[in-house]
């Protein structure tokens, strides 16, 4: 069991790294609240209260992110006026010091509403990643020329399941629904992904998993996910409105269901005439190491079933050493390639790097 001294120093620890992460992200809002959270920890003050108990979560199950996310969405439902007078997503003016005293009157007004909301779990569903993802998905229907069946893990909402009703631009480059109202520009530095020779994109089926799916159909879900953006980040903040608008359109089954047991079920026969992408973005950390393994044994053995009539693929977007990675594997054969580098929002891509 930690000592006091040891549990606030893991919590400011906490605090301090998803800051700097905002910070490098463009979120300075945040990055100046997480850094006054985490002394506000050190002193034993009020945020050392709300987060009693959470010292030995994981790393990965991001408390900073679970604190100010349950915080946001107290704004965005009208519950936190003072501090909703302060957050950009709600029209407030975005000053650091007044927020950070409207951060500290939300929590001892409501305190027991502010650990609730701390213990949920993070969902985000990041819109930006679709343009990191979809080189890949280009490049399977040039090498094919077969309708894809798309299958994502941890899909959340099933925002990025929706990827060819977005539109995408590049100098002199441009793919997608001119009219879509998530526009993605100015995502690629560099080379752009090449346009398949195979003919177009067509998706014949668009499925996913979570553990805990948004019901985008409801202002529960919605909430959801817009508490979990950075409420200075107004790009970010359009784009999953613009995702949510085309979700209202674009109907998609996301299943309740553990990933490896889902992804065997999927993969037992092969689909001829489709070829099958698996993909994930954000989402291997979150896994127990037997997942992973299970996931990975799953793919494997599909591969070896697989065919040029039924070709496999796995599609992903994870962190790397500094950076994210795209990077696809193909079956028959099991060749994998990394396809480009990207922020960990999808955006700044460097499309055609390479292993070598």
């Amino acid at each position: 069991m930690m000592s006091e001294p040891e549990a606030r120093a893991v919590l400011a620890r906490r605090l301090r790294t998803q800051g700097r992460a905002c910070a490098e992200l463009g979120s300075p809002l945040y990055a100046d609240l997480m850094e006054r959270a985490a002394t506000d920890v050190e002193a034993g003050g009020v945020i050392r209260d709300v987060l009693a108990g959470h010292e030995a979560d994981p790393g990965p199950s991001a408390l900073a992110l679970r604190l100010f996310g349950g915080l946001h969405r107290l704004a965005l439902e009208g519950r936190a006026p003072d501090l909703a007078a302060h957050l950009p997503s709600t029209g407030g003016d975005g000053d650091p010091t007044a927020s950070w005293r409207a951060v500290l009157g939300t929590i001892r007004e409501q305190f027991e509403s502010v650990r609730d909301l701390t213990n949920r779990g993070v969902q985000t569903n990041e819109v930006g990643r679709s343009a990191a993802l979809l080189g890949g998905f280009l490049e399977v229907t040039d090498e094919t020329g077969l309708p894809l069946r798309v299958l994502e893990l941890g899909a959340s909402g099933g925002l990025n399941l929706r990827f060819d009703h977005y539109h995408y631009r590049g100098p002199g480059w441009e793919w997608g629904r001119s009219d879509s109202p998530v526009q993605l520009d100015g995502c690629f530095i560099g080379p752009l992904p090449a346009m398949p020779a195979n003919g177009p994109v067509v998706v014949a089926e668009r499925r996913g998993c979570d553990a805990a799916p948004v019901d985008l159909s409801a202002e529960e879900g919605r909430l959801t996910l817009l508490s979990f953006v950075w409420p200075d980040q107004s790009r970010r903040l359009a784009l999953l409105r613009g995702a949510l608008e085309v979700a209202a359109a674009v109907p998609v089954t996301v299943n309740q269901a553990d990933a490896a047991d889902w992804v065997q079920a999927e993969l037992a026969d092969p689909v001829p005439g489709m070829a099958t992408v698996v993909f994930h973005s954000v989402f291997w950390q979150y896994l127990t190491d037997a997942a992973r393994d299970s996931i990975l044994t799953t793919l494997q053995e599909a591969g070896v079933r697989a065919t040029a009539e039924a070709p496999l693929y796995l599609l992903r977007m994870e962190p790397a050493y500094r950076t994210f990675e795209v990077r696809l594997t193909s079956w028959p054969g099991g060749r994998d390639d990394l396809l480009a580098t990207c922020s960990a929002h999808g955006m700044d891509i460097r499309w055609g790097v390479s292993d070598v």
